[in-house]
Order: structure tokens, then sequence, then C-alpha cells
């Protein structure tokens, strides 16, 4: 295990997820969507993960409630990203033992990123099965409970992440 449990307000945490894409704004203490959350970044603060679990009544804009997304994933490490993406699945489960149906989603902008024959090529490697699209046109990718990791614990949780 790769990853420790921290906050969504861990500034080193902050500092890779301002470099992600999807960060609406960067700069802001907080980095994680509102809900329940897991927040976690390697000891070196080169790479970072959020799983975000919303309500299935409220805040959910797709057609996959319900499901843990990955809100946020930026690894700048020289580990291997499908795997460090295998082990935050591992480590969300260990702190949320019970796996909604849908499992996990994640959204990909194909504009966004490096182009790839199959953009989240990552997330596909760790597992993930294309599941359609949203209607703002990001590539959705799903992993199925049977296809997760087992549980794992994620390191200690980090207090002091300024």
């Amino acid at each position: 295990m790769r990853w420790q449990w921290t906050n969504r307000f861990d500034q080193k945490a902050r500092r890779l997820a301002d470099r992600h894409y999807s960060r609406r704004s960067p700069g802001a203490r907080q980095f994680a969507p509102h809900g329940r959350c897991v927040v976690l970044r390697t000891p070196a603060a080169d790479a970072v993960w959020v799983t975000s679990w919303q309500w299935p009544t409220s805040h959910v804009m797709h057609a996959w409630p319900g499901a843990w997304t990955c809100a946020c994933f930026r690894n700048e490490s020289p580990h291997v990203s499908s795997e460090l993406i295998r082990e935050a699945v591992a480590a969300t489960r260990a702190l949320w033992p019970e796996v909604p149906a849908p499992g996990m989603v994640t959204f990909v902008d194909p504009s966004k990123v490096r182009h790839k024959r199959d953009p989240g090529r990552c997330f596909r490697k760790a597992g993930f099965r294309p599941a359609g699209a949203t209607a703002n046109g990001l590539v959705a990718l799903q992993l199925f409970p049977e296809d997760m990791p087992p549980a794992e614990k994620p390191l200690g949780l980090l207090l002091a992440s300024v």
C-alpha cells in the first residue's frame, strides 16, 4: 500500500489537485467535493486520489447514482498509475466496507488528456470498463464490485499535512 489517508484540507494534496484539469477553483483550501469522501496521497506528496460518495438523492449529476466516484486522481510519481488506482480502490473499500451495487465510476474528458487510442487508459488497465458518456461528452468508466481488489487499509492518517 502506497497511499496514506488524509483529508480534504491537506495542502500538499491540494497543490497536486490544483494541477488536475477538472479542478474548478485552484488555490481554494478545500479541494474535494461536498459530501462523503476518502482522500489519499502518497507520502512523497506526488500522487493524490479522492473518492466521493454522494447521497443518491442529492447532488448526483450523472447516470450512476449511488456509485463511488473517483473525483480526482493525479499521479506525478514514478509509480504505475493503474497500480495506484487499484490500491486506492482497495483503500476506499477498507474505509467504506459496504461497496455500492454500481461500484465506482470515473469521468474522463478526452479533450483534456494526452491523445490516446482510449481515453482513461490507466483506469481501463486497472479494471474499469467503458460505461457510456455524460451529457457533456465525458467518457464514463465503471469498476464493478466483483472486479475490485480486496480491501486494504491505507497507511495511517496524516495529521500534519501543511
